[in-house]
């Protein structure tokens, strides 16, 4: 009888509590998936659904627009790992605010320091911990952060958001670069764009003034015609893209990219 215990994929996802990264936390509950969940709110539908699954799932209250603590919690809890036990290791950064929509003058100083700490500082403190930590695995290593189309176009009325998904974009880049002179030991970065799906977000975006926000009615009309894909249908390309034999060849990438 083999008794050999089976390896172990772990998987690090912020912003798991609504949207993508719930869709995302659902998809990755596996009996062979451990599984951190780093969100402002933990939820205890997730702890019942993982706990049936045969998955681990652990979950922190986390607060992201103070991502320093966060960081250094995370590389203790890495480093006290049994990391033989472990196939694969990946850092999901997931997490992102959107502030009022209108120029940036008439945002609220409080809402830009924490969009930019939420999308911006914190995936770069948590992918340097998560690297430190898991340098000498011999675990399969990827961060995966997930940006957006307008890191790659401006949209007035959406400053913050567009600044941080940009500098994601170019931060993936230089990481990658710095991971592949690591040879084997390093990890595969890829900043992945998801399409455009039916989360808070949409609704806020909808809801928002025209006069502060030009690109309203564009985002009321893709709700009309039906063009957003749903959280569960986003996740299971965006894992899907994660699992792509070639992960990390293109480093700024969209989850429709083929081939």
């Amino acid at each position: 009888m083999n008794t050999t215990p089976s390896p172990i994929d772990l998987y690090v996802l912020t912003g798991a509590s609504r949207g993508l990264g719930a869709a995302i936390a659902d998809e990755l509950l596996r009996p062979t998936t451990r599984l951190l969940c780093l969100s402002r709110r933990t939820d205890d539908g997730l702890a019942d659904r993982a706990r049936a699954a045969g998955a681990q799932c652990e979950q922190w209250s986390a607060d992201l627009g103070a991502p320093d603590a966060v960081a250094a919690r995370l590389e203790a809890w890495l480093l006290a790992l049994d990391a033989s036990t472990l196939r694969s290791a990946t850092l999901i950064n997931n997490a992102a605010a959107l502030t009022p929509t209108g120029p940036v003058t008439d945002v609220a100083t409080p809402d830009l320091v924490g969009a930019l700490r939420i999308g911006l500082e914190a995936p770069v403190l948590l992918s340097a911990a998560f690297l430190r930590a898991t340098r000498t695995w011999a675990a399969r290593k990827r961060v995966l952060n997930i940006s957006s189309g307008l890191g790659r176009r401006g949209m007035a009325g959406a400053t913050s958001y567009c600044a941080v998904k940009a500098g994601l974009d170019n931060f993936s880049r230089a990481l990658a670069l710095d991971e592949a002179l690591l040879g084997d030991r390093g990890a595969r970065v890829v900043s992945l764009a998801p399409g455009v799906i039916d989360t808070d977000m949409q609704v806020q975006l909808r809801g928002a003034a025209s006069a502060g926000f030009p690109e309203q009615s564009n985002f009321v009309a893709l709700k009309e015609r039906g063009q957003l894909a749903s959280p569960q249908d986003a996740a299971r390309r965006v894992l899907a893209y994660l699992e792509r034999a070639d992960f990390g060849a293109n480093v700024v990438a969209d989850v429709r990219d083929v081939g």
